[in-house]
């Protein structure tokens, strides 16, 4: 998303755009001075990330599919070492919007997955980088119960995984129940607050305080 691979001449190029674009003669403000050191920030970011590859190396073969190769570019950058605290990333568009076909497609899907993070994991291990990272795996939102045909539409109930060298396994929470009385206007009942997850990973692995990110408090799990 920050176009490492970009040439010198197309960066100077595209620098001259940004000038161009956001130049006092376009006037100036809040939104546009934000534009502007986002599109700045984007390409000096871009000169960093560029030079992952040359401080990275594995025998760890990585999937050909996108999330695999997301996932290994992700441990190039940690490997790097550029300080960088939160690393994130996303399937593929819409592939976990399962609306039709789930009963192929999710189970390939999970196979993608659980080699990547397999493949990830190796190679922090053979980096000797594994004991300062913690992945956390989990969805926007969840599925509904009752299937549609041959898929399910959006729910709310979902599942997380938490991953690493410090995680206390282990499942967190109630198992939920499929009976009808159980289910929350036809989905699973949650019974841990995701903003419960993120302030646990704030607090206890990154060491901030949570409450300016998720709002308030909420109760913590003790899987760090």
């Amino acid at each position: 998303g920050v176009l490492t691979g970009i040439e010198d001449q197309q960066r100077d190029e595209a620098l001259d755009i940004f000038s161009r674009m956001y130049s006092p003669a376009m006037g100036r403000g809040q939104v546009m001075d934000y534009l502007s050191h986002t599109g700045m920030d984007a390409l000096k970011g871009a000169d960093i990330l560029s030079t992952a590859p040359e401080k990275y190396s594995s025998t760890v073969e990585y999937d050909g599919n996108s999330v695999a190769q997301y996932m290994r570019n992700i441990a190039q950058t940690h490997v790097a070492g550029f300080g960088t605290r939160f690393l994130y990333t996303t399937a593929p568009y819409n592939s976990f919007d399962t609306h039709a076909g789930q009963m192929v497609g999710h189970s390939g899907l999970w196979r993608e997955v659980s080699a990547a993070v397999r493949d990830f994991q190796d190679d922090l291990n053979e980096n000797d980088a594994a004991d300062n990272m913690t992945l956390l795996v989990f969805t926007e939102f969840g599925r509904r119960v009752q299937d549609n045909g041959s898929g399910t539409d959006h729910g709310s109930g979902g599942v997380a995984f938490v991953i690493g060298e410090n995680v206390k396994g282990g499942l967190y929470g109630e198992y939920p129940s499929l009976a009808d009385d159980k289910l929350l206007e036809g989905d699973l009942h949650f019974n841990n607050d995701f903003r419960g997850l993120y302030a646990s990973l704030l607090e206890k692995w990154i060491g901030i305080d949570s409450k300016p990110v998720v709002g308030g408090t909420f109760e913590q799990m003790d899987f760090i």
